[in-house]
């Protein structure tokens, strides 16, 4: 399902599965620096879980929502102008965000942008 044939779905109070709710999340990442915020919140939370299993700290693990967090919501709310799919679908939208990190890092992540209709900003990825 192309991602502009979402247009009626994504109205919809609630999605029924993932497989409806990934192309939702694409469209909710439309723009490269929002996606690009996602990379460095989910490079940052990565970061700080291994400092705190390095560190045997587990006061550093605070630092892993607000580092994952905080620059994806700043994508969001200055660069997509939208709202955080975590608030609706947290499971789905926690699985998404490091599904499309390690499909950007392993040059997947165009494909799976134009398979979805965003070819336009594949490019960007």
């Amino acid at each position: 399902m192309a991602v502009e044939e979402m247009s009626v779905e994504v109205k919809a109070d609630r999605l029924g599965s993932y497989e409806e709710f990934w192309p939702f999340y694409l469209k909710e990442h439309s723009k490269s620096k929002t996606r690009h915020l996602h990379y460095l919140g989910s490079g940052l939370a990565i970061s700080a879980l291994c400092a705190a299993s390095v560190k045997r700290d587990a006061r550093l693990l605070i630092a892993v929502p607000l580092a994952g967090y905080g620059p994806a919501w700043v994508g969001h709310f200055f660069v997509e102008k939208n709202t955080p799919a975590t608030f609706k679908y947290p499971l789905w939208s926690f699985c998404s965000d490091f599904r499309m990190f390690f499909l950007w890092l392993s040059g997947k992540l165009d494909a799976e942008l134009e398979k979805y209709g965003d070819s336009a900003n594949a490019k960007e990825a």
